[in-house]
């Protein structure tokens, strides 16, 4: 049997534990409020911009700008996202099962990894798949320049050949306690459903249709992958304040629990006490 000190010693270190995670909590809650608000401000951009890539891509025949080109050959470049640190649930882990679900569903082509986050470094650098590049950092600050930076290499390796498509995958944020992994084609673009169907209005342009369409599409994979990085940051904090919620709350049960085990072991010493001093005394009495 466990002795006070040694209880009461538990219950100081789930004291401590509680206060970190407490702590923890608050910090990530704050900075989810930025980065919800960022999110919700970016979702807008993107869906305008696929509005206006349907109206241009109507105009101009879209289907022969090479971002919209589908092609034959099977080089396929995965985008993982992940967070740098851990301590937030299932977040990393959910992105890491479903990138090697991905790559098994792909298993007769060549799959080369993007990786985004030092959780995804970590987890790849110790099996047998090819990465092709690594930006371990890319949560910490999320900014439009660097997202553009990385649309920038894969449009770039997309346009010369040396890849065929380009996907993504990503946590969405839904809410704080909901996100959801998404796995989503980034290159070639999805030919608009409904350009055909654009009502036929004429348009003054100071430029050519096709070198705007041109210059939106580019602009397009830069706000696709900075709403992706965007969406990973909100679910990252999302995530890790939840998991800090349940571990101050488990740590708080602990600590009633310890508690109470404490005083019955200190009542339990105290009745034997008792006992010995009352059967001393009946000794010497007799």
């Amino acid at each position: 049997m466990a002795t006070i000190r040694d209880i009461r010693r538990r219950i100081r270190s789930a004291r401590s534990i509680q206060q970190i995670t407490r702590a923890m909590k608050f910090v990530s809650a704050a900075r989810l409020r930025k980065a919800q608000e960022r999110v919700i401000a970016a979702r807008p951009y993107a869906r305008q911009m696929m509005a206006v890539i349907e109206s241009l891509v109507a105009r101009v025949g879209g289907g022969t700008h090479p971002l919209l080109e589908h092609r034959e050959g099977r080089k396929i470049e995965l985008v993982v996202i992940t967070a740098d640190r851990g301590l937030c649930g299932a977040y990393n882990t959910n992105i890491l099962r479903r990138s090697l679900e991905f790559i098994l569903e792909h298993e007769g082509d060549s799959v080369a990894l993007n990786l985004l986050g030092k959780k995804a470094r970590d987890f790849f650098r110790r099996r047998p798949y090819a990465v092709r590049k690594e930006a371990p950092a890319a949560l910490q600050s999320p900014s439009f320049a660097n997202a553009a930076a990385i649309a920038g290499s894969l449009v770039e390796d997309f346009t010369s050949g040396k890849i065929d498509q380009v996907w993504m995958v990503y946590n969405e944020f839904k809410s704080v306690v909901h996100q959801r992994v998404v796995v989503e084609r980034l290159l070639p673009i999805e030919r608009p459903a409904h350009a055909e169907s654009v009502p036929a209005v004429e348009y003054l342009y100071d430029e050519p249709p096709a070198r705007l369409l041109d210059h939106l599409l580019h602009r397009h994979v830069e706000a696709q992958v900075y709403r992706a990085v965007l969406e990973a940051a909100a679910s990252e904090q999302g995530a890790r304040m939840t998991a800090m919620e349940a571990a101050t709350n488990n740590a708080a049960e602990m600590i009633e629990s310890l508690t109470l085990y404490a005083n019955k072991v200190r009542q339990a010493g105290i009745t034997k006490e008792i006992i010995e001093v009352v059967s001393g005394a009946g000794g010497t009495g007799a």
